[in-house]
């Protein structure tokens, strides 16, 4: 079995080396590693077609394959990523707050690194380096579990990273990846709270349920996404058939897709054939509630209760028909996962309302859900999207993973 208590102890020594790393020593070992894993993508795309070929075996939709699958392509956006987390200005040592007290103390509170970060995650091997190059910059020390899935394709991409860590004259454990795919190792990693200082799960329901259910470590809690467009009786119906087609089709297989349809009564009768139309193009079964299935006919099916709280990553689109942006909110705050809401209106005073009232990470107006994103949103990569509300919500850059501390200076001080 995996030494745990190796990796942890080895975590702890090194979070005090990388804290200490200046910030242009970060940035150059980012871009350093950015290039290496462009100039190693044979390799570590060589490993991905070992992961491939046994999701392959072992039935994996092809969905979560594309979530597994790494190109030449799609390791040049992850190396773009960590260039972006260099060129981003550094949170630590950022001064929050300062203040000087009526005794004479003076206050100051500062950012700090978090320490060890732990992350769990499933069939997604570009958290791997995603995961790193935020930790590193943010001062951490970072241990990886993955999933089974992508195995070989994460300790390709570690080991990438840890080279460059040691030609750099760093700690290599500032990066540590558990290798066993043993889920009793996973239970155990969740309970060392004597090394790591946080635990980020990111994956689906069951994983992310599993970690907060199990871990005694405190936990940063990643959502799933039953993320839904409604578009509105004001709505522009052909910016919103773009908007949904977008949402809905672009990338089937991640968090921020759009699960649901909403659609005002008013409209119904002339959007949902339009937008039944656009989703054909990629084969889009929708399951309807009773009028809008009167609109469509036996083209869709009847959904069902589950229908409309699922995250499908599938090309498959609950549809529901309301009377009211109210009755929209409603609908939504019921089954949404907190992640990610659209709303398409030309109407103001109606987008003002569906944005203070639907309760969820990330609300847009006339824009698709699948912005929600650290890449998109400017932080150069994310660590995950938080539909929590302690600490961090919605996409996670550097400042969501630092703490931060008080440092007090006096002339001698003392309490009375």
């Amino acid at each position: 079995m995996t030494d745990l208590i190796k990796l942890g102890e080895n975590a702890v020594q090194a979070k005090y080396k990388a804290a200490l790393i200046p910030t242009e020593k970060k940035n150059e070992v980012l871009v350093k590693c950015a290039k290496a894993l462009q100039d190693n993508a044979a390799e570590i795309i060589k490993a991905n077609e070992l992961d491939l070929k046994a999701a392959v075996e072992n039935g994996m939709s092809e969905a979560m394959q594309d979530r597994l699958r790494l190109t030449k392509e799609r390791i040049d956006g992850i190396a773009e990523g960590l260039v972006q987390v260099a060129d981003l200005p550094d949170p630590i040592g950022e001064i929050l707050e300062e203040f000087d007290r009526p005794n004479g103390m003076h206050i100051t509170k500062v950012r700090v690194p978090m320490g060890v970060i732990g992350i769990i995650y499933e069939s997604r091997p570009n958290v791997t380096p995603d995961a790193f190059s935020l930790t590193f910059k943010a001062g951490s020390a970072c241990i990886l579990k993955g999933g089974s899935d992508c195995i070989e394709s994460n300790k390709a991409i570690v080991k990438v990273l840890r080279k460059v860590l040691e030609e750099e004259g760093l700690d290599p454990d500032i990066l540590q990846l558990i290798e066993s795919t043993d889920r009793a190792v996973t239970t155990e990693f969740m309970k060392m709270k004597d090394y790591i200082d946080v635990l980020i799960p990111r994956g689906g329901a069951g994983l992310i349920r599993a970690v907060c259910e199990n871990s005694s470590i405190p936990v940063i809690e990643t959502g799933t996404g039953n993320c839904h467009v409604y578009i509105d009786k004001d709505a522009d119906l052909e910016k919103a058939v773009k908007i949904l087609f977008n949402a809905k089709t672009q990338r089937i297989s991640v968090c921020n897709a759009c699960e649901s349809l909403v659609v005002h009564s008013a409209v119904k009768d002339k959007v949902l054939p339009m937008v039944f139309e656009k989703l054909s193009e990629k084969n889009v079964e929708f399951r309807c509630d009773e009028p809008s299935y009167e609109v469509l006919g036996d083209k869709v099916s009847h959904a069902t209760e589950d229908d409309f709280g699922k995250e499908y990553l599938d090309y498959i689109l609950s549809v529901k028909t309301v009377d009211s942006v109210e009755e929209a909110i409603e609908h939504i705050n019921k089954y949404s996962t907190r992640h990610s809401e659209c709303i398409v209106t030309e109407n103001k005073e109606t987008a003002d309302k569906f944005q203070e009232r639907v309760d969820a990470a990330c609300v847009y107006v006339n824009v698709s859900t699948r912005f929600t994103d650290g890449f998109e949103f400017g932080f150069g990569a994310e660590i995950g999207i938080s539909t929590q509300k302690l600490h961090a919500r919605g996409p996670m850059g550097l400042r969501e993973i630092t703490s931060y501390k008080y440092r007090i200076t006096g002339n001698g001080q003392i309490r009375g």
